[in-house]
């Protein structure tokens, strides 16, 4: 019987360990969420390479059910904040307020906001005004906040996921590009199937309350971080994320005519950045230690539908970024390994 190396052995361990905890925290996730098992499938990933996550869909489909849950699944310090147009950034990041002590004397303290947290549920993101958004920006990129001439660094993990209503447009701030690009994913909630429903109005309407357990930890989800930055990732997978990402790109080397024609721009480097990341979960938990094309194709919508943007024509036309990106999946050939 021959026995394997000893670092395939490390790797096939930790490979295992990772979809050991990726199965608990989904399956107490699933105990409040029907269906939507994509849409969980990426929230998840996002925890597990330290990305943000965009959850778009009409109310009413558990977006909001769904975060809590993980937030409850992992032992974290969860915060939910509703946004509204009022809301100001000393709402989100906390403000420096002076509290009187002992004998009567005053000093100035920071009392933190709902940002100081590990997962933050960022509800109707899009009802924010642009000062605020931009209060969340700094914490979603430098993970930090800065307050008066203080800098406070968050602690790791860090993870906010945004929820927005894609109908309702009164009152409202479309996030800008640079927001957008931060964010890892951008997840379409749709209905749930039709099949589905008994089991939510089972559990939504009677009288029992299912509960979710801590089934891990930030420790354990700062570990799964370095198990997926650890996959390796072939020559010319890395080239054809690359290429993916470069053909969204109007009049670009891999650009395809549907792409010169409908794209006003295409995706940053942060896409293809994304689209490893993701794709080494992918791997994973399909039991590799080295991610594939197929990897890549697996999570192309959900992390560059976001980075696109549509010129006029192809807006007047009904083109999406979906439709886009089909268009640069059918192009982009992978090259030889």
């Amino acid at each position: 019987m021959t026995q394997k190396a000893p670092n395939v052995a490390a790797a096939e361990k930790q490979a295992g360990r990772f979809r050991d905890v990726h199965e608990k925290i989904k399956s107490e996730v699933q105990k409040v969420i029907v269906g939507q098992e994509p849409v969980i499938d990426s929230v998840l990933t996002a925890l597990m390479v330290g990305g943000h996550v965009m959850l778009e869909g009409v109310p009413g489909l558990g977006k909001t059910l769904l975060v809590r849950a993980l937030g409850e699944a992992v032992d974290i310090e969860f915060s939910r904040i509703q946004f509204t147009p009022d809301m100001m950034p000393a709402d989100i990041q906390g403000t420096n307020v002076l509290v009187e002590g002992d004998g009567g004397v005053h000093e100035v303290t920071f009392q933190q906001g709902p940002l100081v947290s590990n997962l933050v549920l960022a509800d109707e993101i899009n009802r924010a005004t642009p000062k605020t958004q931009s209060a969340l920006l700094e914490a979603m990129q430098e993970r930090q906040i800065s307050v008066g001439n203080d800098t406070i660094k968050l602690e790791e993990p860090f993870c906010v996921m945004a929820t927005q209503n894609p109908i309702e447009q009164e009152g409202t701030y479309p996030l800008p590009e640079a927001q957008l690009d931060r964010f890892l994913f951008k997840c379409i909630v749709g209905y749930p199937e039709v099949s589905e429903y008994n089991a939510i109005l089972d559990r939504t309407t009677g009288t029992g309350e299912t509960e979710v357990s801590h089934v891990s930890n930030g420790k354990e989800i700062m570990e799964m971080r370095q198990v997926v930055r650890s996959v390796p990732v072939p020559a010319h997978v890395q080239d054809y994320a690359i290429h993916l990402v470069v053909g969204t790109q109007a009049n670009s080397e891999f650009a395809c005519a549907h792409v010169n024609e409908n794209v006003l721009l295409g995706s940053s480097p942060r896409g293809a950045q994304g689209l490893l990341l993701a794709g080494k979960v992918k791997a994973l938990l399909a039991g590799r230690f080295a991610v594939s094309t197929d990897d890549i194709r697996g999570v192309v919508h959900e992390v560059l539908r976001h980075r696109v943007m549509i010129n006029f024509q192809g807006q007047a036309d009904g083109v999406t970024t979906d439709h886009v990106i089909d268009s640069v999946l059918e192009h982009v050939k992978v090259t030889a390994s």
